[in-house]
């Protein structure tokens, strides 16, 4: 079991694992305690004149309160009413010095309020009525009793304790429920940040898994070229192994580029170009492939421009891997008023190459245009070859 933090009165208490209060809080209370007790008993031998005296009887009444003090955090109501029972029978006996008997009472009362103890009023009600009706309903015994002036004012002073009182416990859960709504907002944050981490994570993990499936497919399908070619016709062998060179480098380069987003303080600025639909004509390599333009070409937000050139990439990847060695592949870019969409038709063998759970890019390519708002297709043309189209939606330009 964890450890558990009480609030009380004047400071807090700290629980052990198994609910005890450790030393300084209990030497806390037994300190206040003794305080008190010496507070009244000096006060009460100082306030002594015209023949008051203490008695045993006295004492035992002026530290009773006080002891009781001690244990006002486990029971703040019991501790309370020992304490107004104590300094209500020493102020109703007669000869008794007055003096500060009322200090235990009066914290007592103070430490119940706080703790949201409300039968506190009724033991201040029992307390009053009793010093002020109690030496009249007894008249045989040696009590003390009050005039109307000093029942008023007795009253009154109860009251404004008890104002103070519940303001105090107010204030309290006020200060409580601030520290609460602190502790939630931390909370909040942390998990804000945790899924923005997540969120940064997934996203240069689709980043790699593009730039690494599509030049890696890219340099395969050069190397087999390249080796085919090397005894019959070196020069298209040369021609492969340049672009082989060229992909690996440019490979290189986007990696790079985006493991710097991982620490960019100690990594200097990515000098390969941002991914951008402008560059869709670089993805070719290798592969016959039409691009074709339709709309007013404009600038882009950032990450609706990406996430195109990403899926034009990965759906041109996908084609050399699965549409077979002769095939072709149509790059349609369409610029609408807000809806940007991109299109890649193939005229290979189609759905026979895409495997039965929809490849391992497809999922990547609806996440990205899905978590900008917008939707994805992919499925085989009826006159053969494979379909990839995704709207999004352009809200503003950068």
């Amino acid at each position: 079991m964890r450890p558990a933090i009480a609030v009380a009165y004047g400071r807090g208490v700290e629980l052990t694992a198994s609910g005890h209060r450790s030393r300084h809080g209990h030497r806390s209370g037994v300190g206040l305690a003794v305080v008190v007790g010496l507070v009244q008993v000096f006060g009460a031998r100082w306030a002594a004149h015209g023949g008051e005296s203490l008695d045993v009887v006295g004492y035992l009444l002026l530290l009773a309160g006080p002891a009781a003090l001690a244990l006002r955090r486990r029971i703040p109501l019991g501790s309370f009413v020992v304490a107004a029972a104590a300094a209500t029978a020493y102020g109703l006996i007669a000869g008794y010095p007055r003096g500060p008997y009322l200090l235990a009472a009066v914290i007592g009362l103070l430490v119940a309020m706080r703790a949201g103890r409300q039968e506190a009023v009724l033991v201040c009600i029992l307390a009053w009525v009793t010093t002020v009706f109690a030496g009249r309903v007894l008249p045989g015994a040696d009590l003390r009793v009050p005039s109307v002036t000093q029942a008023i004012l007795m009253a009154v002073g109860i009251v404004a304790l008890l104002f103070i009182g519940e303001g105090n416990r107010v204030r309290a859960e006020y200060v409580e429920q601030v520290g609460r709504v602190r502790a939630q907002e931390a909370r909040t944050k942390a998990e804000q940040r945790r899924r923005q981490a997540s969120e940064e994570r997934l996203r240069i993990a689709r980043e790699l898994h593009d730039v690494i499936g599509h030049h890696l497919s890219l340099i395969n399908v050069q190397a087999g070229v390249g080796l085919h070619l090397m005894d019959s016709q070196p020069e298209q062998a040369r021609t492969a192994l340049s672009a082989i060179k060229e992909a690996s480098a440019e490979a290189l380069r986007e990696v790079r580029s985006v493991l710097a987003t991982l620490d960019p303080d100690e990594e200097e600025a990515p000098r390969a170009p941002a991914p951008s639909l402008a560059r869709v004509g670089e993805l070719a390599a290798g592969l016959p492939v039409e691009i074709q333009v339709h709309g007013a070409e404009r600038p882009l937000p950032a990450e609706v421009d990406r996430a195109a050139y990403r899926i034009v990439q990965e759906a041109l990847t996908n084609v050399r891997r699965h549409a077979g060695p002769s095939a072709a592949a149509t790059v349609v870019i369409e610029y609408g008023e807000s809806m940007l969409t991109v299109q890649v038709d193939d005229d290979g063998i189609g759905a026979a190459a895409v495997p039965s759970d929809g490849g391992s890019g497809l999922p990547g390519m609806r996440e990205r245009a899905v978590a900008l708002g917008g939707s994805f297709e992919a499925d085989p043309r009826p006159d053969g070859g494979f379909r990839v189209r995704a709207s999004i939606p352009v809200k503003e330009a950068p």
